[in-house]
């Protein structure tokens, strides 16, 4: 029997604000509910992904924290939120008043977290199912949460990031330190301390930091 995103969603989620970005609502699993407890092989077995949509994790909040901290960065500009999960990014763009914002997620499932959140949120968010490494630039600012966890898909983004930056594209990045983050071609813009769940990290609180790609101005 094939789920059906939406019910799923709605019914192993609870509202919640996460911690770092308490203007934004999002539906998230927590403690109390079965998608904390559901293994691999349960997930697999009714059709569903890793649902790391149901989870605001620390790249993404710091990021998030910086665009409404900074709306310049994005305002009456065109955004994509690249690996977009919940749409937690996406959202905190379009509140700082970015003209128009696409989440892109290659999850199926992605698609529905991101409509739901957007409506909880009274926003409106574009969205592709595309894999878009690799396109040409699209949009004026670019920003991604949380990539840089896997050394393949790192050896795929850098690349891009940097021919995104070369054409003219602000491309920034929420990193919690992850082992693959290519600190060397990045400019710090800040650090945060971002509460997280010990489910998902080894620590309750990580130390997040919103790079810029490319050197510092000047």
């Amino acid at each position: 029997m094939k789920t059906d995103p939406e019910s799923f969603i709605r019914a192993n989620t609870a509202i919640l604000a996460p911690p770092h970005v308490p203007e934004v609502r999002l539906h998230l699993a927590s403690e109390a509910h079965d998608l904390w407890l559901k293994t691999e092989e349960e997930l697999e077995a009714i059709g569903l992904p890793p649902p790391f949509w149901a989870f605001a994790w620390a790249g993404g909040q710091g990021l998030a924290r910086y665009v409404l901290d900074h709306p310049e960065t994005v305002r009456g500009r065109r955004v994509i939120d690249f690996a977009s999960g919940s749409g937690l990014v996406a959202i905190a763009a379009r509140l700082a008043g970015a003209a128009q914002v696409v989440a892109a997620d290659i999850d199926p499932w992605a698609e529905t977290a991101v409509r739901l959140n957007a409506e909880l949120n009274g926003v409106e968010i574009a969205f592709t199912g595309a894999d878009i490494v690799g396109e040409e630039r699209a949009a004026d600012v670019y920003l991604a949460g949380d990539v840089f966890y896997d050394k393949g898909f790192a050896d795929l983004l850098i690349p891009w990031f940097d021919a995104l930056e070369g054409a003219g594209a602000a491309v920034l990045v929420g990193d919690p330190g992850r082992a693959y983050c290519p600190r060397e071609r990045m400019t710090a813009l800040a650090t945060y301390e971002v509460p997280v769940t010990r489910a998902l990290e080894d620590s309750e609180v990580k130390r997040t930091t919103v790079w810029r790609f490319g050197p510092a101005a000047g």
